[in-house]
């Protein structure tokens, strides 16, 4: 055992009072490089806000076909419109991809709180969600009992009956151009949205400059930051996925000074027309890594794209 210690120690240094890690010296260096050329995201220009909690998504997530169906009974062309505008289309957490998503043709009945809606102003979606019963959709908190079977209702708030539980106050921030990603999961990945695309819970938004948005994805979905978010994320979840907080990512320090392609490189490797090798080295590259420090990058199985 002697042996062996002697033949693998390191040497880390634990003179500050922030959380610490045993790395090895091409770790430590590594890290030091990331850590020393970067500003925390939370010193960024950005806000940051959680998906939609609907309280009981198999009422207010919807299908393209029953999206149809609640329009075609409309009683005329104004409510037609007035309900086209409600629904929207959202993202689920397995929908976020790594630079993009993949919209599984899902609808979102946005009836938010901080919207102040007139359900009667909404005849079709009121008869659609009353199917439901309002004993389910009531944010009440109280467990109902009808013909016999215990009817739990949603969480207690003061959001009415046909209200999503949240109150989503930031709802105009879907509209603009932002930042997605999913907040559990083997490999946190990151997507840019520039069509005020709606999401769930599960996925958490950033808004802020667009350039800066864009390197932002740039960079988490790099090799390089997979590791490094996995190497400072302390919530492990079962399986050997993580969980991503906010508060977490806040302090994670990102570089703002890149060349002036580095914008229009990104949106290429959006567009794949660049390989990720390629956006690799360039990251790689903008922080100094040596040779030997981007192999063993790249050999780390801690960078295994395998979503969960």
């Amino acid at each position: 055992m002697s042996v062996f210690v002697e033949q693998n120690h390191t040497t880390c240094d634990f003179s500050t009072s922030d959380n610490w890690v045993i790395l090895s010296p091409i770790e430590q260096s590594i890290k030091r490089k990331i850590e020393a050329a970067g500003t925390p995201l939370k010193d960024w220009d950005i806000n940051i806000y959680r998906g939609v909690l609907t309280g009981y998504n198999d009422a207010f997530i919807i299908s393209t076909e029953k999206r149809e169906e609640i329009l075609a009974n409309c009683k005329d062309d104004n409510e037609r419109k007035r309900t086209e505008e409600l629904i929207r289309p959202i993202l689920r957490g397995r929908d976020i991809k790594r630079y993009a998503y993949e919209w599984a043709n899902l609808w979102l009945i946005a009836t938010f709180p901080s919207k102040h809606y007139n359900i009667e102003s909404y005849p079709s979606v009121k008869n659609y969600l009353l199917l439901f019963g309002i004993e389910r959709l009531e944010q009440t908190g109280n467990i109902n009992v009808i013909n016999g079977e215990k009817i739990k209702a949603r969480k207690k708030t003061s959001n009415k009956w046909f209200e999503t539980q949240d109150s989503i106050s930031y709802w105009e921030d879907f509209s603009k151009p932002k930042v997605m990603w999913k907040i559990i999961g083997c490999n946190i990945n990151f997507a840019f949205d520039d069509n005020s695309m709606f999401c769930n819970n599960a996925v958490n938004i950033m808004t802020g400059n667009r350039k800066q948005l864009i390197q932002f994805v740039g960079l988490m979905n790099s090799k390089l930051f997979d590791w490094y978010l996995k190497l400072t994320t302390e919530a492990e979840v079962q399986g050997g996925g993580i969980q991503l907080y906010v508060t977490t990512l806040e302090k994670t320090p990102l570089k703002l000074d890149f060349p002036s392609n580095f914008e229009s490189l990104i949106e290429d490797k959006m567009n794949n027309k660049i390989s990720d090798s390629k956006m690799d080295n360039i990251i790689f590259q903008a922080y100094e890594l040596t040779r030997e420090e981007s192999d063993y990058i790249l050999s780390c199985k801690q960078v295994n794209r395998i979503d969960c």
